[in-house]
């Protein structure tokens, strides 16, 4: 088979997140030895997986937490001595801060544009008119990985998702086309925090492309993009926790079930008891 192109453009090509097409596969259909792409970033000790893990869950449970306050729980309640240092770095790795106002929060890349907050005071009042974006860190009994959600502020509704063992702009633009795709339409308002995934020149150029106004969350303002931040809590209390999933593959898979349960089954009282789906107006199959 004869491929084209630089060999350096072929290997940005592989996308290890495929779960369709294994790396040695890619490899063979770009014409890319295996051997000589670049080796993936060294992994996380498994010790530092279980403190990462212990501070995912203590997280969504003590919001406010920061490095003193986690480092107290780790001690009581595992027995775990972990300096402020290293926390600081695995709550990086783990994209978790806490979110008490402050100087920063989401890290914007350098130079880019910050846009302001759309919708306070606005009364949101139909599906489409806002969406939110969030990710979240995804542990495993031996790694990490990122899940990345559009969700329909109004309805609840999650219309669309990705996974990745990488917290890189194209996990959420996979995200983001998944919910327009299965929308069959594109929003007024697209909010999201000010993270660098969501300030790069390719996530803004997508959402501009598509005649979307660009909300961002206020500095330490979790509560601006909070129904993503609930589901979150819902998705990891009501299966990741419990399922232990043991590769990204099996990740994706618990999630496209659960979020198909979630937004067909699953009544929220501040729907009226109604499900997602039903407020939605639209049943639709699996996302993503």
């Amino acid at each position: 088979m004869r491929t084209v192109g630089d060999r350096s453009v072929r290997k940005k090509l592989i996308d290890s997140s495929d779960s369709q097409l294994s790396i040695r596969r890619q490899c063979l259909l770009l014409g890319v030895n295996r051997n000589r792409l670049k080796p993936p970033a060294g992994k996380a000790t498994i010790t530092d997986l279980q403190v990462m893990r212990h501070l995912d869950e203590l997280h969504l449970n003590f919001p406010t937490f920061g490095t003193r306050g986690l480092r107290r729980l780790l001690k009581r309640g595992y027995g775990l001595c972990v300096g402020r240092n290293r926390l600081r770095r695995l709550m990086r790795l783990a994209r978790i801060a806490a979110t008490y106002p402050r100087p920063r929060t989401s890290t914007p890349g350098k130079g880019h544009r910050i846009y302001p907050y759309l919708l306070r005071g606005m009364k949101i009042t139909r599906p489409n008119q806002v969406w939110s974006s969030d990710i979240t860190y995804i542990p495993m009994p031996t790694g990490f990985c990122y899940l990345a959600a559009v969700m329909d502020w109004h309805s609840r509704r999650v219309l669309g998702w990705a996974v990745s063992s990488t917290m890189e702009t194209n996990l959420c633009l996979r995200a983001f086309r998944s919910a327009v795709k299965a929308a069959g339409c594109c929003p007024q308002i697209m909010n999201t925090d000010q993270g660098s995934q969501f300030t790069s020149d390719a996530w803004i150029k997508e959402i501009k492309d598509h005649g979307i106004k660009i909300s961002m969350d206020g500095k330490g303002r979790w509560v601006d993009n909070v129904v993503v931040e609930r589901l979150w809590w819902s998705l990891k209390y009501e299966d990741i926790y419990l399922r232990s999933y043991a590769t990204p593959r099996e990740v994706a898979q618990g999630a496209s079930e659960w979020f198909m349960k979630y937004n067909t089954r699953r009544p929220h009282s501040s729907l009226g008891d109604r499900t997602p789906d039903e407020v939605f107006g639209k049943r639709i199959g699996q996302v993503a």
